[in-house]
């Protein structure tokens, strides 16, 4: 599991972050609400723990604008502000949980666990549809306006994710991370050889739709 931790107490982000790692968790640190945004944009995490009060962009305007462009990334609020109204403004705006400095760092565990424990809102869309395809995640069939045919496991999960962020130029890190893992040992070059396999399937059903890439970036689906 890969989480963001958006802290800007440096003391306690070392601390978290520690602890984290050493609970078997892969984690990434931010200090700056202003600089949450190229973190978030990875699509990369499982969990997002995000203080309240940050500097330059405050914890709740971060979670807003997730939640607006149709991130479902889990997030739980970890801040010193405890009132009642503050924890309501905060679950209304889309955090998955709430939970009020100082803590145990055992409670924060268990829900991660809890979290972690409920179904991906993902699973749900069997079938997705952009430009001239449909692709089944369930069975890896992707068909088009002239038949269909079946992808490999990984020719699926790179279909999947790539249908589901077709608004967005996907970064090659956060591709390689969700598809074979954070801590996989994988080339680069295996990425571009499965775009190339892609590309193949798109041609095979007659599809116009077209995997652009984007130098220095990465990729994005285009419907031509």
């Amino acid at each position: 599991m890969r989480i963001l931790l958006i802290e800007d107490d440096r003391e306690l982000c070392y601390s978290l972050s520690f602890q984290l790692e050493n609970a078997g968790y892969t984690v990434d640190t931010c200090e700056d609400g202003a600089d949450a945004s190229y973190y978030t944009n990875q699509k990369i995490y499982d969990l997002i723990l995000l203080d309240y009060m940050l500097p330059h962009i405050d914890g709740l305007t971060i979670l807003k604008k997730l939640r607006t462009t149709g991130d479902s990334t889990p997030v739980i609020f970890l801040t010193a502000l405890g009132e009642l109204n503050d924890k309501i403004n905060g679950l209304e705006a889309g955090a998955d949980d709430y939970l009020v400095k100082p803590f145990a760092f055992e409670e924060l565990v268990a829900r991660i666990r809890c979290i972690n424990r409920r179904p991906r809102q993902w699973k749900k869309n069997e079938f997705l549809s952009f430009g001239d395809i449909t692709y089944s995640n369930t069975e890896n069939i992707l068909t088009g306006p002239l038949g269909s045919c079946t992808l490999s496991k990984k020719e699926g999960a790179l279909m999947d994710f790539l249908m589901q962020n077709h608004t967005q130029t996907l970064p090659r890190l956060t591709l390689l991370t969700k598809v074979w893992g954070p801590d996989a040992e994988v080339e680069e070059g295996n990425l571009d050889n499965y775009m190339y396999f892609i590309r193949r399937r798109l041609k095979s059903v007659s599809s116009t739709v077209k995997i652009k890439t984007i130098r220095g970036i990465g990729y994005q689906l285009e419907s031509c």
